[in-house]
């Protein structure tokens, strides 16, 4: 039986993405974006209001980080974990392997207001599964190249393969979050 892979591993994220993840998004407020469940949460915050030890961004809104990331990290919010996916997910992946944007945490202009980080994630999906789609067999095994520094050597379809956990997991923990707002005591 011949396989396509490519096609595999790409609706492999899209059903996730098309049915699951993308929908569960919709009517996302602000509220919800910035929404911190515990104390000392990191976020996206407007320029110059993070306590935390590190906070990079190019625009009026920076994300808290710390490098190395402290044990037990703290809880990150919906923005946080937006950002994550836009950025060191869909971004800088998109970037190295199929001609977008260059894209890194210490430069990207966050989004304050939860349209705006929607429309981000569209964008950077939109990008990453078209490049995704473009593999065909010869890319999706490939060495990823020098742009995945000890994975370097590593197929496309590793890497792939890799994305697809990230994205469903994070969107796992966006939805969580979205649960855990939505079922909060009122006070």
């Amino acid at each position: 039986m011949d396989i396509d892979w490519n096609s595999q591993l790409h609706e492999q994220l899209d059903w996730h993405w098309q049915h699951h993840l993308r929908p569960r998004l919709d009517g996302l407020t602000d509220k919800e974006y910035l929404w911190e469940p515990v104390a000392g949460c990191w976020n996206v915050r407007p320029l110059g209001t993070s306590t935390a030890p590190m906070a990079v961004g190019s625009g009026e809104f920076t994300i808290d980080f710390a490098f190395p990331e402290p044990d037990p990290a703290p809880v990150t919010t919906i923005a946080w974990r937006m950002a994550h996916i836009i950025v060191g997910i869909f971004g800088q992946r998109a970037a190295s392997h199929f001609g977008g944007p260059a894209m890194d945490y210490e430069t990207f202009a966050y989004a304050g207001t939860a349209a705006s980080a929607l429309e981000q994630l569209d964008e950077g999906y939109r990008r990453w599964s078209e490049g995704v789609r473009e593999l065909g067999a010869d890319g999706l095994g490939r060495p990823c190249g020098e742009a995945e520094g000890p994975f370097a050597e590593h197929s496309m379809a590793e890497l792939v393969l890799h994305i697809n956990r990230e994205t469903i997991h994070h969107g796992a923990e966006l939805c969580l979050l979205r649960d855990l707002h939505l079922h909060r005591p009122s006070g």
